[in-house]
Parts: C-alpha cells; structure tokens; sequence
C-alpha cells in the first residue's frame, strides 16, 4: 500500500469484541470503515457511528455477506459467534485480508487439513493472508512469550496463570447454571477442559514448534475447590462447601516433558480450600524456569464496576493494531511467529 494511503476496513459482527474493534476502527488515523456485517435483523441498516456510539459515517450495517465481499477493501475484522468456512474462504479469495480473534488459526500444523489446505488455495487465489490474535489466546500465549524465552538458553517449562475473578459479574445465570459455581462439589467438566485445550493447545503449539520443541501430547485437566465460607457476591451467594473457584490446565509435553503450561484460574472468592492455587486479582502470572527464570505478574489497575468497559479491548485491540502486519505478508495463514510485530500506530 502507498505511503499516507488508508486501509479500508470491514467490521464483520458487533458482539461484545466486535463493537469495541468498530469504535477502534472508526476512531483510527489510517483506517477507513467501509463496510459492517451485523447478524441481527434489528441493527441491518443503522449508521454504524449509531452502533459504535459515535458520530454518523455514512456506513450502514448490513445482513448480506455478498454485498460486502463485493466490496473493495484491505482487511476484514472477523469476529463473528462460530465460524462459517465458505464465508471466510470467500472473503480471502476476494482479495481482502482477515484479522480475527477466533482461534482457528493459531496453528496451521494442528488445523483440520482439509479446511487447512482449503483456507490456503483461498489465499493463494486472493493473495491475501489470515491471522488469529486476541490477548488471551495470542499475546499472552504468543507474543509476551517469545521475548521473555529470547533471554533463555534452556527451558524446563513456562507456565501462564491467568487469574478471572467473577465475583463482580451480576449474572446468576452465567455464574451457576453454565460455569457451575455454587454447585455441590463433584467432578470437573471434562468437556470444558477439552474446550481450553484446543484453543490454548494450538496457541502455545505454535511457539512450542517455533523453539524447536514441538509438542507429541497436549494434556487438559480441570479441578474445583469449594469456598471456606458463604460468599456474597453480584450474582448471588456461594455457600460454604460449594464449588467457589476452578481451576483448567493445559500442558503441552516434548517427548513426555511439559514444555509450555497454561491454567486458567476463575473464581468467585479466593477465600478456598486449595490456598496452593495462590489466587490473586485478575490478570496474568508467568514463570520462566530454565537456565534464566524470571517470574513477570500483570494486572489490571480497573475498578470492577469498570471491567465491562475495559475488557473487550483486551482482546480487540490487538487484532486492529495486527491489520497493517497482515495486509503486508505473504499469502496464507499467518502466525505470530512468522508476522513482524504487531506495533500500534496512535493519533495526538
């Protein structure tokens, strides 16, 4: 793309992630929004200022994917609930990239190969390039952990904790049907842990093949510990002895050694059983042991009445900020390993 020429952009979907990166992509020095798809029949034809909460762009949201892979443009942000093959396969033969924070490209190595091959010829017929980021997975499962391994000369194993406190989420439905706090105690949701798997599984994979340790097993497992005391919490009250923090781990093993860990630790009270977990506020953990250990904590200075705000940027951001690294590489489904980095360009 010519110097001072601006990327011209479609939003694809207006979710939660979706229409933080609409506002991102609107309010952006070097993108031009010329297209939005919405699923709901309700928003098809509002201004998508009115949807983002900003001024009007003359841009109207639409229902019909052909009208907006009829379009020119540079990039889709592709950030749809569930994943449409065709849908992709055609955009990308179109000629336009795709930045998504969908996970089913972190790895092409552990793709389904026929859909893998598929997406590929797509590419090469679009000579365009698709790419997987988000924070979590994708940067803190990719791209914080290739500088901190640069430092390294021997790994024994890298494990990422992410801490979720729920406690503030005002949703009894979300909390104790779905994720199953407050239940009696018993047994992990295995399928839930199957579930992490891939996603992380596949993220980290493709560092662990990167350094030269490429995973022959993926192991997940999930546990439960129940609260010390009744909980009082937005959505309700966990009573002692109930299920009050989970905890889902995923190892990826080279030649039956754990290489790269990640657990996924949500919880509604750190007041538990298992004190061992170390549960903190909401944020990251990562431990680096080998010949340079380093132990690096993140967290997130918000107050919880502002964490809905301030989430979705989380994992928005990065897929906006990649859109200029994608739309310069070669064809094909890209990785983290093989994109320059991701550096965020900003308006004063």
């Amino acid at each position: 793309m010519n110097s001072g020429q601006k990327y011209r952009v479609i939003q694809w979907a207006t979710g939660n992630i979706g229409s933080r990166a609409l506002k991102t992509t609107i309010e952006h020095p070097e993108f031009e929004l010329v297209g939005l798809y919405v699923s709901s029949p309700e928003k098809a034809g509002k201004d998508a200022g009115d949807l983002a909460g900003l001024p009007a762009t003359g841009v109207k949201a639409t229902n019909s994917a052909a009208e907006l892979i009829a379009l020119d443009a540079d990039c889709v942000l592709y950030m749809r609930q569930g994943i449409d093959w065709d849908e992709v396969c055609a955009i990308l033969e179109s000629g336009k990239n795709i930045s998504t924070t969908r996970g089913e490209f972190h790895n092409p190595a552990m793709m389904d190969q026929d859909k893998r091959a598929r997406v590929e010829e797509a590419c090469r017929t679009g000579g365009t390039s698709v790419y997987s980021t988000g924070s979590s997975p994708g940067f803190v499962t990719e791209a914080l952990v290739i500088p901190l391994l640069s430092l390294s000369r021997e790994l024994d194993c890298l494990t990422i904790d992410e801490f979720a406190d729920v406690s503030s989420r005002d949703s009894a439905d979300m909390l104790f049907r779905i994720m199953g706090f407050a239940a009696p105690m018993g047994a992990f949701d295995q399928g839930r842990a199957e579930h992490l798997k891939y996603d992380f599984g596949n993220s980290m994979g493709v560092i662990a093949e990167a350094l030269g340790l490429a995973f022959d097993e993926i192991e997940a497992f999930g546990e439960i510990s129940p609260a010390r005391n009744d909980v009082h919490i937005a959505a309700g009250t966990i009573p002692a002895g109930t299920v009050g923090a989970m905890r889902t781990t995923i190892t990826g093993k080279h030649k039956g050694k754990p290489v790269l860990r990640f657990r996924a630790n949500w919880y509604c009270t750190t007041d538990i059983e298992h004190q061992d977990w170390r549960l903190r506020e909401s944020g990251w953990r990562i431990v680096v042991e080998g010949d340079t250990p380093l132990a690096v904590d993140i967290v997130f200075p918000v107050k919880p009445e502002d964490y809905a705000a301030f989430t979705p940027g989380l994992t928005a951001h990065r897929a906006v900020n990649a859109i200029p690294m994608i739309c310069a590489a070669e064809p094909g489904i890209r990785t983290t390993v093989d994109l320059p980095q991701v550096i965020p360009r900003f308006a004063r």
